[in-house]
Formats: structure tokens, sequence, C-alpha cells
């Protein structure tokens, strides 16, 4: 009796087990769109965000620029204690309390010691410093390169969550492929175990057919494995915490948007618009080096206050003026900056040039591409009706005991493959139209 209610208790306990299994398993499959990753990327995408702090790192630099046009305002205290005699005269005259008595020969020799609190006000305003100007000009440039290049890293954002979320269309239809391989693999080893048992066929033979069972069982764990890797990478991109498996709310078709194969690279394109800011920006700070040569002008003004206590304001006094500086000869460091922003400039032109060129090739190389993705989406296709009509056929022979079981299981295989091969052509067609469309945004 304690036994019989022990086994009941313990079934009641492995069902809800198993429906509590089965309910978390619910919550992590969650059913998305791929306008709903696009969005999910652009707030959280960790890349993205990357590359927006690298212009925020730019914008601060060239925020730092305005100092060659802003005034520069400083306050200070300053606390000095001495017996220098020249220091002593010189705190009593700022602090206006020199007497007759204090130019007697002793005092001045030997004074005792002095206290001054020195408060100031200081100001300087830059008037001229053309080498500042230009390099502030190049720290702008320097801002727009950065912001072209946030704009195409979002746009290779876009590419990557594309890339990935129709990697998932096409696992989940490799899962659903391979197992309806797996019915007719199941439905051929019942056949087999008929004609077996009728003797028409050796145990051989049937255990080829077992073999292929578990096989594509074997194949079904990895393609089920392969939506959770790739799921996983989809929920990396778009900066998912939780863990969930993502299910597209669309199956994998081919896509039907046409492309000119004569449409050319897009020099405005924004990482090319990039490197030729990068080219401007370096012009600016040759330039900015030549400049160096240049005088430079600047204004300054100070306010002080000085007085026997801290923070004290009792005697006061102001100086302003103009500085006109000019480094003449500053042994050979610039003209040593010149020949360097020189090689840069040459350098990132040549970068230019290049990476240009590796666009190109780059564009031409991917419209081949697409052209033998269709070729390759007409012939699969046409393989996969084939092999599925051969696999009727000989199907049919095979339960009627007039085939083979080893040409059955090169069929039924073939059949299997062939169906893969069409949905991995339809992909490549589908991301080399995506990649297309990148290279010539």
């Amino acid at each position: 009796m304690i036994i019989n209610k022990f086994f009941k208790i313990s079934k009641i306990f492995l069902v809800g087990l198993l429906f509590v299994s089965l309910s978390l398993n619910a919550q992590t499959n969650v059913q998305i769109s791929l306008d709903e990753v696009l969005l999910k990327a652009k707030e959280n995408n960790t890349d993205l965000k990357i590359s927006q702090q690298e212009y925020a790192i730019a914008k601060a630099n060239y925020e730092q620029s305005r100092a060659v046009l802003l005034p520069q305002l400083n306050v200070s205290n300053t606390s000095t204690f001495t017996n220098n005699p020249l220091n002593v005269f010189g705190f009593k005259l700022l602090q206006e309390s020199v007497t007759g008595a204090d130019f007697a020969p002793d005092l001045l020799n030997n004074p005792e010691q002095s206290t001054n609190f020195n408060t100031r006000i200081s100001l300087l305003q830059p008037l001229i410093n053309v080498d500042g100007w230009k390099k502030r000009k190049a720290s702008n440039l320097q801002l727009q390169a950065t912001s072209m290049q946030t704009v195409r890293a979002t746009d290779y954002l876009e590419l990557s969550i594309t890339k990935t979320y129709m990697e998932l269309q096409l696992a989940y239809k490799s899962v659903t492929v391979i197992e309806k391989a797996k019915e007719t693999a199941l439905e051929n080893k019942s056949t087999a175990k008929n004609i077996f048992n009728q003797g028409l066929i050796q145990n051989a033979d049937y255990l080829n057919v077992e073999i292929r069972v578990t096989e594509i069982e074997n194949q079904l764990q990895y393609a089920k494995s392969n939506v959770q890797n790739v799921s996983d990478y989809l929920s990396f991109l778009i900066g998912e915490k939780q863990e969930v498996t993502f299910l597209p709310n669309t199956e994998l078709t081919l896509h039907t948007v046409s492309f000119d194969a004569n449409t050319p690279l897009n020099t405005s394109r924004s990482d090319i618009q990039a490197m030729q800011f990068g080219v401007d920006a370096q012009e600016q700070m040759l330039k900015s080096s030549k400049m160096n040569f240049m005088p430079r002008a600047n204004a300054f003004a100070n306010y002080e206050w000085n007085d026997e206590d801290v923070f004290g304001f009792g005697a006061n006094n102001y100086l302003f003026g103009l500085q006109l500086s000019w480094d003449v000869f500053g042994g050979y460091k610039n003209i040593g900056k010149i020949h360097f922003e020189k090689a840069q400039l040459e350098k990132a032109n040549l970068n230019k040039n290049n990476y240009v060129a590796q666009s190109k090739l780059e564009l031409n190389k991917a419209k081949r591409q697409l052209v033998d993705a269709q070729n390759s989406i007409h012939l699969s296709q046409l393989a996969f009706e084939q092999s599925k009509e051969v696999l009727r056929i000989k199907s049919n022979r095979f339960e009627q005991g007039l085939e083979k079981t080893t040409d059955l299981l090169f069929v039924e295989t073939q059949s299997q493959q062939k169906e893969l091969d069409y949905l991995q052509a339809v992909f490549n067609y589908n991301y080399t139209l995506a990649y297309l469309h990148f290279l010539t945004k």
C-alpha cells in the first residue's frame, strides 16, 4: 500500500517536473521579425556603441580645439612665507604698507619673516595663432570622418544582422528537411522490415536501412545545435542578455529584387567619404606645421590682491599687455614636423586610393557571384526535382522487391542533399544581393 502511494507521488512529481520543463522551454522560444532584430541591434549592439563612443571622442577633441579662439581664465591664491630681504620689501610694496622706518639698513638687511597672501585673476586671449586654426580645422574634418565611419558601421551591422537572420531561416529549414528525411527513412525501415520478414532481403540490407536512420538522427541533432548556435550569435548582435532561442517569423524564400549589373561604385559612400575627410584633415595638419614659422599674438591681463591675511583683499593692482612671439628656429624640429606631416598625407592618399580600388574589385566580384548564385539556384532546383522523382520511383520499386536496398539508400540520401543544396543556393543568392546593396549604398 505504501509502495503504491510512493509510486503515485513519484509519477505526479515527474509529470509536474516535465510540465515545468516544457513551460520554461516554451518561454525561451521567441518569434521575431527582421525589422525587430534590426531595431534591437541599433539600440543595444556593443560594436555600434563603441563606434558611437569613437565619435564622442572625436567630438571632444574638436571641442578642445576651441582653446585657440576662446579666452583662458584662471583664479589662484598663493600663500608665501619668507625672510628673504628682497621678497620681504617687495611684499610690503605689494601690500602698500611701506613706511619710512622700513628703509632702515638693519631692517632691510635682516628682516623678520613676512607673509603674503596673493589672490590673482589671470586672463589669456589668443589673437593670432594660424597654426592652431589649421589644427582646429583638421580636428573638425576628423570629426566628420568619424561620423561617416559610424554611419558605415551601422550599415555593416544591418548587413551582419540580415545575414545572421537568413542563416537562422536556413538552419530551421534544414531541420525541417532532415526531419522529413527521417520520416521517409522510418517508412523505408518499416517497409524493409516487412520485406526482410518475407525473406526478400538479407539481414545486412536491413541493417543498412537502420544505419541510415541513425545517420539522419545524428544529422538532425547537429542541425538543431546549429539553430541554437545561430540564435545565440543573433542574441549577441542585438545585445540580448536572456538565454532565448529565436524563431524567425518568415521562412527562407528567394528574393525577387533585381540588381542592375551596370551599377558603378558609389564614391560618395560613407566609408569612402570618411577616407577623404581623413586625407583633407591631414592636409590641414601639413598646413599647420608650415604655419609654425608664423608669429603668434596673445593678449594677457592680471588683476591681483595682496594682503597679510589669507583671502584678504587689501592692496590691489593690475597688469595687461600684448605678447608677440615668433619661433624663428626650433632646432630643425619644425622642419622635421613638416616632413612628417607630408609623409602622413601621402600615406593617407595611398590608403584612400587603395581602398577605393579594393572596393571596386569587391563590387565586381560580388556581381559575378550574383550571376553564379542565379545559375546555382536554377541547377540545384532542377536537380532537387529530379532527385525527388527518382526517390519516388525507387521507393515504389523497393516496396515491390524490385530494387536493391543500397540503391534506395543512395537516392534517399541524394534527394535530401539536393534539397539542402537548393536551400543553400537560395541563401547564397539572397545574401549576395544584400551584400551588393551594401557595397553600392
